[in-house]
C-alpha cells in the first residue's frame, strides 16, 4: 500500500505544469508567527487598527511602527526544509511557480526563482501617489513613514493591507497559472483568506490534482484535496522531494 508521500511524489513525477500555493504555515517553522489563530499576530494587533489602509492614512505613525516591528522580527529567520524542497521541485522542472501569501521573501532566500507575492512583500516601500518604490530597510528608518523623493507622497510597506486589492499583476499571473496547472501543491494555508483561498478550488475545477501539506485537515482536505500530507511541511515536503530523484 503506497503512502501519501509516495502518491504525492508520483503525481509530481508526471507533472508538466505544477504550481505551489503557500501560506503562513509554510513560514511558521522558520519562527515567523502566523497572523491568525489563537496566538496569531492579529490577536495582539487588531488589523483594523494596525494593518488597514484606512488606519495607515488616519494614523501613519502608529501603523508604521507596527510594520517596522514586524519587519525587524523577520531578521534572523531563515528558510526551512520545506522552502528548500519547493525550490528543488522548481529546479527539477516539476513546479513552474510558487504563489505565496507570505510577505517574508523566504522562498527567494531558499533559491526559488519564480515567486508570485500575492499579498506583497516587506522588502520594499511603495509611494501611495506615484507608485515609486524603494528598499524597506528597517535599520535606517525613523519613527515616521518616509515620503517619496520624486513626488513627496506618503510611502507604505509594499504589502496588501486590509482594504486594498491584490496587486493586478500578481492576480493575473496567478489566475493564468491556475487555469493550466496539472498538479497544485497547497502548503501551510487553509480556506480562510480570499481571494487566495479560491485558487485551489479553481485549480480543481480545471482538472488539477491537489496535494495538500498542512498540520491538520482543512476545508480543502474535505473538498478538493487528492493527496493529504499531514504534519510539518519541513518534514513532509523534503520526503516528497527525495523520492523525485
Amino acid at each position: 500500500m503506497t503512502t501519501s508521500v509516495e502518491r504525492a511524489a508520483e503525481a509530481l513525477r508526471h507533472a508538466k505544469r505544477g504550481v505551489a500555493v503557500t501560506g503562513a504555515g509554510m513560514s511558521a517553522e522558520s519562527g515567523i508567527p502566523t497572523f491568525r489563530g489563537a496566538d496569531g499576530i492579529w490577536k495582539k494587533y487588531p488589523p483594523e487598527i494596525f494593518a488597514s489602509i484606512d488606519a495607515y492614512l488616519r494614523d501613519p505613525d502608529r501603523v508604521w511602527a507596527f510594520w517596522c516591528e514586524l519587519s525587524a522580527s523577520l531578521h534572523g529567520c531563515n528558510p526551512n526544509a520545506g522552502h528548500s524542497a519547493l525550490a528543488q521541485l522548481e529546479s527539477s522542472g516539476k513546479i513552474q511557480a510558487i504563489i505565496t501569501q507570505n510577505i517574508d521573501s523566504l522562498h527567494q532566500a531558499a533559491g526559488s526563482r519564480r515567486v508570485i507575492e500575492y499579498h506583497g512583500s516587506l522588502r520594499e516601500l511603495v509611494c501611495l501617489e506615484c507608485r515609486a518604490r524603494k528598499t524597506f530597510d528597517v535599520t535606517t528608518t525613523g519613527k515616521h513613514p518616509p515620503h517619496c523623493v520624486l513626488c513627496q507622497g506618503l510611502m507604505k510597506p509594499d504589502v496588501v493591507m486590509f482594504g486594498e486589492g491584490i496587486p493586478p499583476d500578481a492576480m493575473y499571473e496567478s489566475e493564468a497559472l491556475i487555469q493550466v496547472c496539472d498538479v497544485l501543491v497547497v502548503v501551510g494555508t487553509s480556506a480562510q483568506v480570499y481571494p487566495a483561498a479560491g485558487l485551489p478550488f479553481a485549480a480543481k475545477r480545471n482538472g488539477a490534482l491537489i496535494i495538500e501539506a498542512n498540520l491538520e485537515p482543512t476545508e480543502f482536505t474535505e473538498t478538493v484535496t487528492d493527496v493529504f500530507l499531514e504534519g510539518p511541511c519541513g518534514q513532509t515536503l523534503p520526503r516528497v522531494a527525495a523520492l523525485m530523484h
